[in-house]
């Protein structure tokens, strides 16, 4: 394709569209670094199905450096040729609107091609950024993705009209079959650099409007089931409903799944396998007192207690296999449903008024919800929100107001007997605590909360392949960065003990937990301990026949103090040393200051 005719701009000026006879393979030299393919298009049009069917098993997720947006980096073979393929985050347009689009922007400038994902019943909104990537003067090649959908809905294009008033390739494609796959890989070498004039907004979206008028025919069609379900579920009437079923749904699909691994799977083999191999360690290292603190810990009833002994290759190895890992393959999988299914933006328009209110975005009542199963997943979930501000309040709300399931099951349980008004108190507390502490942050925290712009996807059938590869990538990055921390974590957690450290902390704090929360001298261990396991600690308060007025400070402070050594590690793995430390600072003052004030007006 080397000329083609265009009527451009409100004037209807013609001019002509050449393509540069340079290819795009050239455009390094030998001696430089492996090719880059750029995957780009706008959110929700299949990049990460089509990124799956291009780079096979071996993949890479991090964060753009300096920002929290994230990307996946794989490789595919492109003839004899290895050629790094990336996932960019995904935009509308490249004059930026939020963080995501600068990073798809800076991202675009160190790529060879761009394959740019279009999705096929959505073509005038997905082509505003095509003419983009056109005028930038990149190579393009267009996968016309969710192919299949078009004759569902009544839609007609024409690929050879489209490519010849585009001037690039266009492969139609069905990412999540791999119908297409092929034949787009083979195209990507007829890819060329397209010299065209830059133009104003209104003359792109006139010349979008004037392509799609002459490509594409859409007949009538009856509504399917799946269509008058996208439509109740974000009309504000049907819309919360189904929300809130589908969220408690999700809570108690994680909360099973994550308990069914533990109890049937995880459990059963640490016992079996791993068991023995330590308490034959405990027995060698029983002359060695330090060391088998360090290593093995604290016996239990003279046993190894995986969550309690605190050991580095005891606790620090369960914690992140046996505690979390359950929980992020339950969360990753849910999320990952609803992604694919298309509901995730559906659930965030409707909370999105909501959540504004401390300075969030409608995305934020997902992990949110989540962080009640467990704070694991629900900080884990914070990578759906696009600013590192939203993330951290987000992130720091979840440790201080939301107990997980654990912790309310010993809230029920221990407090509950005192009578159930004591529990709404905790629990009234806790939301008072929430909205007041998120309008505080909102106004503290500095940075931006970008406006809740999307485009709301139709539902689709999920594929059960895709979401099994995106879940095991989620799971190994996961892994691989949470295993030396939490080892690492009990390992200095043992030192501080050998050498006292909690001994004096312990007695520094006991004016405050004796005075201002007005519990008995005895209640300060319990309360240090919450850092190791929340529901433990509140059960430590069990023998110390405190008043119902006591339990419920107790309970309240414990829930707002520092989350427990799993949502520590994954509250650093996803922002970092000073965040956590920022967070922390908060807990300490939030809870001592709720904590003191129910101490001042409970009877």
């Amino acid at each position: 394709m080397g000329y083609g005719e265009e009527n451009h701009g409100e004037g209807g000026a013609v001019r002509r569209v050449v393509a540069k006879a340079v290819p795009w393979s050239r455009r390094r030299s030998p001696s430089e670094e492996k090719k880059m393919v750029l995957l780009m298009g706008n959110p929700n049009v299949g990049k990460s199905a089509v990124f799956s069917r291009l780079s096979g098993v071996h993949v890479i997720a991090s964060n753009y450096p300096g920002t929290t947006v994230g990307y996946t980096e794989g490789y595919m073979k492109l003839g004899d040729e290895k050629v790094k393929v990336i996932d960019v985050p995904g935009a509308y347009t490249l004059e930026p609107t939020c963080k995501a689009e600068e990073v798809a922007v800076e991202m675009m400038t160190k790529g060879d091609l761009v394959i740019n994902v279009v999705d096929a019943t959505n073509l005038e909104r997905n082509l505003y950024l095509t003419t983009q990537l056109i005028e930038a003067g990149v190579p393009v090649v267009v996968a016309l993705n969710i192919w299949d959908e078009t004759k569902h809905k009544g839609i007609a294009i024409d690929v050879r009209k489209l490519e010849e008033m585009l001037g690039i390739p266009v492969v139609p494609t069905v990412a999540v079959t791999g119908e297409g796959m092929a034949r787009l890989v083979h195209r990507l070498g007829e890819a060329r650099s397209v010299g065209t004039q830059r133009r104003t907004s209104s003359q792109r979206w006139a010349e979008v409007g004037r392509i799609v008028e002459n490509v594409q025919l859409i007949r009538h069609r009856h509504h399917t089931v799946l269509d008058r379900l996208a439509e109740a579920s974000i009309a504000p009437v049907s819309g919360m409903p189904i929300a809130l079923g589908v969220l408690f749904g999700c809570f108690q699909l994680v909360r099973f799944l994550g308990e069914g691994l533990i109890e049937y799977v995880i459990d059963p083999l640490f016992n079996a396998l791993y068991l023995p191999l330590m308490t034959r360690l405990s027995g060698l290292l029983g002359a060695e007192p330090v060391l088998h603190k360090i290593l093995i810990g604290e016996l239990i009833k003279g046993e190894i207690d995986w969550s309690q002994s605190m050991g580095a290759l005891t606790t620090g190895l369960y914690v992140p296999f046996g505690m979390v890992l359950p929980y992020v393959f339950s969360f990753y999988l849910v999320l990952s449903l609803l992604e694919d299914f298309g509901y995730l933006p559906r659930l965030a328009v409707l909370f999105d008024t909501v959540m504004h209110r401390i300075g969030l975005h409608g995305y934020a009542i997902v992990p949110m919800l989540l962080g009640f199963g467990c704070n694991v997943p629900g900080i884990l979930a914070t990578r759906i929100l696009e600013s590192r501000r939203e993330r951290f309040i987000t992130a720091t709300l979840i440790s201080i107001g939301i107990p997980c399931a654990a912790l309310q099951a010993m809230i029920f349980g221990l407090v509950g007997k005192r009578g159930v008004q004591w529990v709404v108190i905790v629990y009234l507390t806790l939301f008072v605590a929430w909205l007041s502490l998120g309008r505080i942050l909102n106004l503290l925290v500095k940075g931006f909360s970008p406006a809740l712009l999307m485009e709301i996807p139709p539902y689709r059938m999920v594929s059960l392949r895709l979401i099994a590869k995106k879940v095991s990538m989620r799971i190994r990055t996961f892994l691989y960065e949470a295993i030396p921390i939490v080892v690492f974590g009990v390992f200095v957690i043992n030192i501080l003990y050998i050498v006292k450290v909690f001994d004096v902390l312990a007695s520094l704090s006991s004016p405050v937990v004796i005075h201002v929360l007005g519990l008995p001298k005895e209640a300060v261990v319990p309360i240090v301990l919450g850092f190791l396991r929340k529901d433990v600690a509140l059960g430590f308060l069990s023998p110390l026949d405190l008043t119902p007025k006591q339990l419920v400070i107790g309970a309240t402070v414990l829930a707002m103090f520092f989350p427990c050594i799993a949502t520590f590690v994954v509250f650093i793995r996803e922002l970092g040393w000073s965040s956590m430390l920022k967070a922390a600072g908060i807990m300490v003052i939030v809870s001592i200051g709720f904590g003191g004030l129910q101490n001042l007006i409970l009877r």
